[in-house]
């Protein structure tokens, strides 16, 4: 089970992230573009991943890991329930959508 907290910790351990208010949710930065969201009302997560990041991801279980049902989702947008995804996914998750916004230097000092 993912805490809110724990999915902050998480998010912002990447070189250069920032929080940020987005609408009634929280995102999540680099150099001003969006990796993640968070409702945490909801215990919702949203990853920015790539359309073929999010294909496998959502394989894993499709009533954790979801595409979000509109045009953000057919670009990679996908939703994670954090109370039922394991850590090792979340960063995986995370990881991925990172590297795909961040600049190719910040990314590349990322291990896998």
């Amino acid at each position: 089970m993912i805490s809110t907290e724990t999915f902050r910790q998480l998010s912002l351990s990447f070189p250069e992230a920032t929080e940020e208010p987005h609408f009634e949710k929280t995102s999540f930065r680099i150099k001003g573009k969006i990796f993640a969201t968070l409702a945490e009302k909801t215990g919702i997560a949203c990853i920015m991943l790539s359309p073929k990041d999010q294909s496998v991801y959502c394989l894993i279980d499709a009533a954790i890991i979801y595409p979000v049902p509109n045009k953000w989702g057919l670009k990679g947008a996908t939703y994670v329930v954090l109370k039922k995804v394991k850590k090792e996914i979340l960063f995986e998750m995370l990881h991925a959508a990172y590297s795909k916004i961040a600049p190719a230097a910040l990314a590349a000092t990322l291990k896998k």
